[in-house]
């Protein structure tokens, strides 16, 4: 009994993962193939990401806090919201762990079904009308595991495409994984905007939002086998060979990368906060301040997603020709610019929330193309990975895990120039880190 119960407390998947490289060793690997697996993968992770997005926005403040102000309790929402970034950081150490003893494929199954599992069990989430303040702390329960599966589901794969990539194609293949987003949103944003067209009000606000929860455990599911078939690849097993991708202890990796972890996290600044000001804050901003359709208001958004998908695209060739570094300071001084002039434009009626929504998308999508290219490089080998993970997470926590909430308190006390000064410096930020990091800027022209 002793035995088997320390045969199972060991269990890794290390072993089956290189038989099957060794037995793919001869198979030649479509790079498409590769990239497909990874776009999935990510597709699936931001998917997750704003079903409940959107739902923290139009869902929770009256499901949860119907006793409150429409302001207050979306406020409430999106403190609720910060804490997958909280537990992301988290979830990435616990994973680290899991992966050094059990393996790879061990890790991202336990990762990925418990973020679809976490997702999907918000769809069975009830009102404070009926569970009093239980159904608060099951929702703060259900967010928190959202963040520790985020944490886990970091699997490297972008790095098998952009680490040993050309020296002239570098910055073509670290923006592949980041189409997931605005295919996450595309998804997620057209499914909520079917629901909201279609379903009586208060039919949506009773059941109509629970099949977009639904939907995201069966869509982990698929990610799963395809991020499983990648680890498989005998590219996968050289870059682990090379300790590309091998998990290192997370002390070690601060202790030697500390300074490349902190200023890496601050390089994307503004591209994170501009990526939640585009979504969950301009449908706040619609839904709350310019009593705007929030259906018909998704399905501008989901335009606005492809610009993005397709900006994502363009960051890839500029980037191979300007230089990454260049082009991420270029990115950030034109958010800089129309986080001064889109407060007076809107003001004056130049524009509408439309216009600046889908402005916002174009832009965000080139600097957010580049954004966790730059990373990897910066790492020494040995713990290139783990590095990589820890600056993802905490980068995504500066950057992005408050914006929402930051941007509505400022919106409230200063209007639309509390929002854009806001914006104005986070693009300052990474300004400053680009000018600053002369060794990480040498590295991003790669």
């Amino acid at each position: 009994m002793t035995q088997t119960t320390e045969h199972y407390a060991t269990a890794t998947s290390s072993g089956l993962e290189r038989d099957a490289r060794h037995h793919n060793a001869d198979a030649t690997n479509d790079p498409g193939q590769i990239a497909l697996g990874v776009i999935i993968g990510r597709t699936s992770e931001f998917f997750d990401f704003f079903v409940y997005c959107i739902a923290s926005v139009l869902v929770f403040p009256q499901l949860l806090f119907p006793g409150e102000t429409a302001l207050m309790g979306t406020m409430y929402s999106f403190a609720i919201f910060s804490l997958a970034f909280i537990a992301r950081p988290v979830g990435s150490l616990v994973f680290m762990t899991v992966d050094r003893q059990h393996g790879r494929g061990v890790k991202l199954t336990i990762a990925m079904f418990l973020l679809g599992g976490s997702t999907a069990a918000m769809a069975f989430l009830p009102s404070t009308a009926s569970a009093g303040i239980l159904a608060i702390y099951l929702l703060c329960a259900f967010r928190f595991l959202q963040g520790l599966a985020w944490g886990g589901a970091w699997d490297g794969l972008a790095s098998l495409l952009a680490l040993n990539a050309p020296d002239n194609r570098k910055g073509w293949y670290a923006m592949i994984p980041q189409l997931g987003a605005p295919l996450g949103f595309m998804l997620a944003s057209s499914l909520f905007a079917y629901l909201l067209l279609t379903l009586h009000p208060d039919d949506f606000l009773a059941f109509g939002w629970r099949y977009a929860f639904f939907v995201a455990f069966a869509i982990n599911v698929v990610a799963l086998f395809a991020r499983l078939r990648l680890v498989a690849t005998s590219e996968f097993g050289h870059l682990l060979d090379k300790n590309e991708l091998e998990a290192a202890r997370v002390i070690d990796t601060l202790k030697h990368n500390g300074r490349t972890v902190v200023l890496g996290a601050l390089v994307p600044m503004v591209s994170y906060a501009l990526f939640h000001l585009v979504t969950v804050f301009a449908l706040t901003w619609v839904y709350l301040y310019a009593n705007g359709n929030p259906g018909q208001f998704l399905l501008t958004q989901g335009v606005g997603a492809v610009l993005c998908a397709f900006g994502i695209i363009a960051s890839g060739f500029i980037a191979d020709q300007l230089g990454r570094r260049r082009l991420l300071g270029y990115s950030a001084g034109i958010i800089l610019l129309g986080a001064i002039l889109t407060p007076l434009l809107y003001t004056y009626n130049i524009i509408n929330e439309g216009m600046i929504v889908l402005g916002g998308f174009a832009v965000l999508g080139l600097c957010f193309g580049q954004a966790a290219g730059t990373l990897a490089s910066n790492f020494k080998r040995e713990y290139r990975y783990t590095g990589s993970a820890l600056t993802s997470d905490l980068a995504w926590l500066l950057g992005a895990g408050f914006a929402p909430l930051i941007a509505l308190y400022l919106c409230d006390k200063f209007g639309l120039a509390g929002v854009g000064a806001y914006l104005l410096s986070g693009a300052v930020v990474t300004l400053l880190v680009l000018q600053f990091n002369k060794q990480f800027g040498a590295k991003t022209t790669d």
